[in-house]
């Protein structure tokens, strides 16, 4: 038998992800091109220094993921954003920028960007988001998942402004009661009643017995009898 020749076999390499780093700041895109060429699974294909420059860098090196940022000279980076989604349908887009305004962030998103991170976050924590955001996870600095969330999260629930007793008579009313019927069922006068719905009106501020049913219902109310 022949030498053993194990020792000259090629052992598999870990896929490189392939970088491209758009923003008109020289000394961002040096310290960011030396932070990717430093890391053994990434590598830097190109650089723009401009929005203008980005699609010809993107066309020519055909990267995995561009870092780019929003505010460049002679096309903004959102622009390109949309402009590189529609030809590079794959290619991950990471807006990587100083902005964290609504306006910026849904625009961003609109066009096609699969995260949008602040220069804020470490070296660490934006390596970690281009090894995330090349496995196809979307990738949000926390401040920006914070602002979104509360865009779509629910106000305070205004029904905590509410006693219990006014939470019940509430319920009652959201079933339809009349007064005179919530004082039968509570046991309390009818007066007591009117007392009770006054309250909840201007807590919950709203006009009429209605608005405070849909409101009620709104904000999860539940209707169970056995509750009351």
């Amino acid at each position: 038998m022949g030498e053993d020749q194990s020792g000259s076999l090629d052992t598999p390499s870990t896929p490189s992800i392939g970088v491209v780093i758009a923003d008109d700041h020289e000394v961002v895109r040096r310290g960011l091109s030396t932070m990717i060429e430093s890391e053994p699974d990434m590598r830097l294909l190109g650089t723009a220094a401009s929005g203008a420059e980005v699609s010809a860098v993107v066309a020519a090196t055909q990267p995995d993921v561009i870092l780019l940022d929003i505010h460049m000279p002679d096309e903004d980076g959102i622009t390109a954003a949309s402009k590189l989604r529609m030809a590079h349908p794959k290619l991950i887009i990471l807006m990587l920028t100083s902005y964290s305004d609504d306006a910026r962030i849904y625009a961003a998103l609109r066009a096609g960007a699969n995260g949008y991170l602040l220069k804020e976050m470490s070296g660490d924590a934006l390596l970690q988001a281009i090894r995330s955001a090349s496995l196809g996870e979307p990738q949000l600095h926390p401040k920006v998942a914070r602002r979104l969330m509360d865009r779509v999260m629910p106000p305070d629930d205004p029904l905590a402004k509410l006693s219990p007793r006014e939470h019940e008579v509430l319920c009652w009313i959201t079933r339809g009661f009349s007064n005179k019927e919530i004082a039968g069922a509570m046991d309390i006068t009818e007066q007591t009643v009117k007392s009770y719905v006054r309250e909840i009106l201007s807590k919950l501020d709203v006009a009429d017995r209605t608005q405070a049913a849909l409101l009620a219902v709104r904000y999860g109310l539940l209707l169970d009898e056995d509750k009351l």
